[in-house]
């Protein structure tokens, strides 16, 4: 119960990052946070009980710098939602596609480069997805907004308290 995952979010709500229940009661105890959504259950200590938080808030301001976002696989495959930009499945195994091949000059940037399953990696191969036969759901574009904080793929289903905290 020590080790569940606990949302720690910014003075201003903005999520900040995830932590553990044992950092999150200590900022509660040392009056550096507050409780917004109870887990489940009690962490007893020798002389009082402790509610077990799901979701915390700090008294304080965190000022994050906002840097560039990078063209990494993550990046990608978050703005594309992990869904195949060719049949729109979504799968746990990923590649990046460029719609323009290398090959013939089409260059690494967010506007050229799309994830897309194994099979549909395949089937378009060094084509433009109009010689393929193939279409895009969605015209590849830099990320909008300033998002930088991404809940971890195995917290995401299962921590139904975080949702209304959360950007969307």
């Amino acid at each position: 119960m020590i080790n569940f995952p606990v949302l720690v979010l910014n003075q201003n709500y903005e999520p900040l990052n995830v932590c553990r229940v044992r950092r999150a009661v200590v900022l509660l105890d040392h009056g550096k946070a507050e409780m917004l959504e109870n887990g489940s259950g009690f962490i007893h200590a020798a002389t009082r009980d402790f509610p077990v938080p799901s979701v915390i808030r700090l008294g304080y301001m965190i000022k994050r710098p906002r840097p560039q976002r990078k063209l990494t696989r993550l990046e990608i495959f978050h703005r594309d939602h992990f869904t195949c930009q060719y049949c729109g499945k979504q799968a746990g195994q990923l590649t990046l596609d460029h719609v323009i091949p290398r090959y013939r000059g089409g260059e690494h940037l967010w506007e050229n480069v799309v994830s897309a399953c194994i099979p549909c990696n395949r089937r378009k191969a060094g084509r433009t997805p109009s010689e393929a036969g193939m279409k895009l759901l969605c015209s590849p574009a830099p990320p909008r907004g300033d998002r930088f904080f991404y809940i971890p793929y195995r917290y995401r289903q299962s921590q139904g308290q975080w949702q209304k905290y959360l950007p969307q």
